[in-house]
């Protein structure tokens, strides 16, 4: 499996709207906490959605996969941080 392949979740909208609100608070403070009980039901419901979806944490080599993966996001991340230079 590469990092381009893509996966495609469903979230209600009330899911989607709780975790924007999460993420984008994240963003802005760099602390990932839960203000509201519905953020973690959604959370929750994000990683059953996951599980569901991937085979890797199922597979006896899954910390290597994460990460690699992990060292993908990354780079990407310290390429989009140049490109803003």
């Amino acid at each position: 499996m590469s990092g381009n392949d893509s996966t495609d979740l469903r979230l209600t909208r009330d899911e989607a709207l709780v975790l924007f609100e999460l993420v984008w608070r994240f963003t802005e403070t760099d602390e990932l906490s839960i203000a509201h009980e519905g953020e973690r039901r959604a959370l929750w419901n994000l990683c059953c959605a996951l599980e569901s979806t991937l085979l890797e944490p199922c597979l006896p080599d899954y910390h290597a996969l994460l990460d690699q993966a992990r060292g993908r996001l990354a780079g990407n991340a310290q390429e989009d941080q140049g490109d803003r230079s």
